[in-house]
């Protein structure tokens, strides 16, 4: 048995991964802003289901909620921090307030949590933390710089973190979901004023929508969760769903291809040349 802290644990794929944790007879945390939203786990799976209030950008209350859980359930095995929203609009459209809290929450809501549950787990003989990045932590896709932005610094954090707790028996996992049919860019998302001079940008956009088959159904990552926390030497990252297999070997070596093509150039940059 395994025992879970899950935060955004009410819709999208931190529900299917709590639902998966319980419906094998673990144990989760499950945290939300508002925990009536986690009613019907609790009325399904019982006492192994345990809510908890969490607003990931309020510090003090990441701190309580990992006493809290390590209280409640004894140890935490697992921390999936999955708490986070899609920001859309092209850069210029974006206010700065709008960046700051697509930054406050799924950036700073992380490192909050992220700093939390590490004094618990650095005292434990093994355990995981899995942090939900994107696709789009490690390519992009214009009208979505914002949220880019908030995942590759999550990325950047995530990767050193796993090199900084090894030694402690704490293993670190970036999940890099592709498109599933959740309501990500429906009502969890903000969108920005769009200018007109965009137009054409939001059109190729259109022009390009990714196939339905390409969306994952949520009911699925469970399996795949599950497999991955019982895994004795996990991934530092982990693709889920297809389209990330698709797109990102060709993203990579774009970059080697055009990393090398200047690689001369490069060089010459070591030593002023007399």
């Amino acid at each position: 048995m395994k025992h879970w802290l899950i935060t955004g644990a009410n819709r999208g794929l931190g529900y299917e991964f709590t639902r998966a944790a319980l419906a094998r007879g673990d144990r989760v945390v499950a945290t939300a802003r508002d925990p009536l939203t986690l009613s019907g786990l609790s009325d399904e799976f019982g006492s192994s289901a345990i809510p908890m209030a969490l607003d990931v950008t309020n510090r003090q209350n990441c701190f309580d909620v990992a006493e809290n859980a390590k209280e409640a359930l004894g140890t935490i095995d697992v921390v999936v921090n999955n708490a986070g929203y899609g920001l859309f609009g092209m850069v210029e459209e974006l206010t700065e307030q709008q960046m700051r809290d697509q930054m406050e929450v799924n950036f700073f809501g992380l490192f909050n949590m992220t700093q939390a549950v590490l004094p618990v787990l650095r005292g434990q003989a093994s355990s995981h933390i899995v942090q939900i990045s994107t696709v789009g932590g490690v390519m992009t896709f214009p009208g979505l710089g914002g949220y880019h932005a908030s995942k590759w610094a999550v990325e950047g954090l995530s990767d050193a973190l796993a090199q900084e707790v090894a030694g402690f028996g704490v293993k670190v996992t970036l999940v890099e979901p592709g498109p599933y049919a959740t309501d990500w860019a429906g009502s969890s998302a903000i969108h920005a004023a769009q200018i007109a001079a965009y137009e054409p940008v939001r059109k190729a956009l259109a022009a390009r929508q990714m196939p339905a088959e390409v969306f994952g159904e949520p009911g699925a990552v469970g399996p795949a969760i599950l497999a991955l926390v019982d895994a004795e030497k996990p991934p530092l990252r982990f693709f889920l769903g297809v389209l990330p297999t698709m797109l990102v070997p060709s993203t990579y070596q774009a970059r080697l291809t055009e990393w090398e093509s200047w690689k001369d150039v490069a060089i010459a940059a070591t030593k002023v040349q007399k």
